[in-house]
């Protein structure tokens, strides 16, 4: 399974762009769509586009192969898309570590739905963008199943 075009929507509208390098809002050093900024890497100049698909495509797939790597239940395309910008988001490590996943992996979908809210903080702050963002995940994981996932 990989991120949806709905999916890759609320990623890139959440993220926002940005072709010079910024600190986010928990004060890290980014780029593009979202590119959290490595040891090694630099970016003297703007990104172009094709730079900025690139590091997208590459944080994208990084998520996608964290959510494939972690959860043990099955998805439909709504919760995948939901999770892959969660980790996108905050990263494979938090939710490794959460109760999101936890419930999730328990068969408990509802709970571990209700589990994307809580985190609306940076900086130890609540921040009305990832309330928003939250917001949209669940409603993209409570979204209807496809036909293709209803049928297998």
């Amino acid at each position: 399974m990989h991120l949806s075009a709905e999916g890759l929507k609320l990623l890139m509208n959440a993220e926002g762009f940005r072709r010079r390098t910024y600190r986010d809002q928990a004060g890290l050093e980014t780029i593009g769509y979202g590119h959290r900024i490595l040891p090694g890497e630099a970016f003297p100049n703007a990104l172009t586009d094709d730079e900025a698909a690139e590091l997208l495509d590459h944080d994208v797939t990084l998520a996608e192969e964290s959510i494939r790597r972690l959860v043990a239940v099955p998805l439909t395309q709504g919760q995948f898309d939901a999770l892959v910008d969660f980790v996108f988001n905050l990263g494979a490590s938090r939710l490794a570590q959460s109760t999101l996943l936890k419930e999730l992996n328990a068969g408990r979908y509802a709970e571990a739905a209700a589990q994307l809210p809580l985190w609306d903080h940076a900086g130890g702050r609540e921040l009305p963008g990832l309330k928003l963002r939250r917001a949209e995940e669940v409603a993209l994981w409570n979204s209807p199943p496809t036909r293709a996932e209803e049928a297998a």
